[in-house]
């Protein structure tokens, strides 16, 4: 594949009982909810919608002065994993290889996985309207790592990202709130709590299906700050030409959007309320100041509960990409930072035996043969 291609209304933070955050079983009050990119009419007139009630990217950051300095390294919540991959030898990811190569202004860098979960009882989507909820699996790596050949080791600090709209924001007009459902989670927490299939049981319905997450593309991110923004900025690696679902989903070669995390202290836009707010630290919180909303700095993203604001860029990744004026001799353009690691994954994944599925399953240690084929057709 080419390269270049006024008052606050305190939200309660009351928790479950057994203390545990909303993970998967957590769902938005969805009574507001749109089901698709349109905007339905009654009675000749407009429906509100929950991108009425969200503020444009001018409005969303005041001054910008609250903008938290870069998070160093993550290395939590590992929880053994290293024990249970064991016969992982080596790591394709080498750290320290691009030290002081990488500009200041990228923020985090690493794997970047899209998945679509159908309604309960559709295991195989057949239009955009089947499926329930699409999501993103964020999957850090350290700044200066360079990606070689294999499998990743589980470092634990995976991220599961939910979409309620069930498809990406495409331009500026698009705006709209993902949640954090799962931080710091390992493989083994993603597949028995997110990629698998489950069964429940219902006192109306019976026994219900949830059928498992179907992987839709594979690529590399990177969280990028342009001074009063920051940016989400994604390039495909996998499948190499995108098929319909991923065009209908909102996906392209390479895209971006802006990211700007949600105060917790301030009631949430009208619909997209969760059972629980994210426990964020003091410095955390304090970070926010009295802005309802702060330019996304990735450990936001290291809280369950976490909203923040998608909103599309119909430019690509352009301006997510561009250099800063306090770019440093010897540091490369952004841009060429994420094209070096879109070739580092593509060379990676294709090392990995098997088709686009078996590449991706592999990649996350779990056995493909158990789980759904990439999609790339209704």
């Amino acid at each position: 594949m080419t390269t270049t291609r006024s008052g606050a209304k305190v939200e309660s933070t009351t928790k479950s009982e057994n203390g545990e955050g909303v993970g998967s079983k957590h769902q938005l009050d969805t009574k507001t909810l749109p089901e698709s990119k349109r905007t339905k009419n009654e009675d000749g007139k407009k429906q509100q919608t929950i991108e009425d009630t969200i503020p444009s990217p001018t409005e969303a950051y005041g001054d910008g002065s609250s903008r938290l300095p870069a998070n160093g390294k993550e290395n939590n919540g590992k929880n053994g994993v290293a024990q249970e991959q064991t016969d992982q030898q080596n790591s394709a990811e080498q750290e320290g290889a691009r030290e002081g190569v990488v500009p200041s202004n990228i923020l985090e860098k690493g794997i970047i996985y899209f998945f679509i979960r159908g309604r309960v009882g559709i295991d195989e989507p057949s239009s955009v309207n089947d499926i329930r909820r699409s999501y993103i699996v964020l999957r850090p790596l350290a700044k200066d790592a360079k990606l070689g050949e294999g499998t990743i080791d589980d470092a634990g600090n995976s991220r599961l990202i939910a979409i309620p709209k069930k498809v990406l924001p495409v331009s500026g007009k698009d705006r709209w709130i993902a949640f954090v459902e799962k931080s710091h989670a390992s493989f083994k927490t993603l597949k028995d709590e997110f990629i698998s299939a489950s069964d429940y049981t219902t006192k109306t319905a019976g026994i219900r299906h949830t059928p498992a997450a179907t992987p839709v593309a594979e690529g590399i991110y990177a969280i990028t700050s342009t001074g009063r923004e920051s940016h989400l900025a994604y390039m495909v690696t996998l499948p190499e030409n995108l098929g319909e679902v991923q065009k209908e989903i909102g996906l392209k070669e390479n895209g971006s959007f802006i990211i700007s995390t949600r105060n917790p202290q301030y009631e949430p836009p009208k619909g997209t309320a969760l059972p629980q707010a994210p426990e964020y630290p003091k410095g955390v919180q304090d970070g926010f100041r009295s802005l309802r909303w702060v330019a996304t700095q990735p450990e936001h993203l290291d809280y369950v509960n976490t909203q923040f604001l998608l909103v599309g860029e119909s430019s690509g990744i352009q301006k997510a990409a561009e250099p800063q004026k306090d770019q440093k001799d010897g540091q490369e353009d952004p841009i060429e930072e994420l094209e070096k690691l879109e070739d580092e994954d593509t060379h990676r994944m294709k090392s990995l035996q098997g088709d686009d599925s078996d590449a991706i399953f592999k990649d996350l240690h779990v056995h493909a043969q158990d789980y759904p084929k990439l999609q790339t057709t209704f």
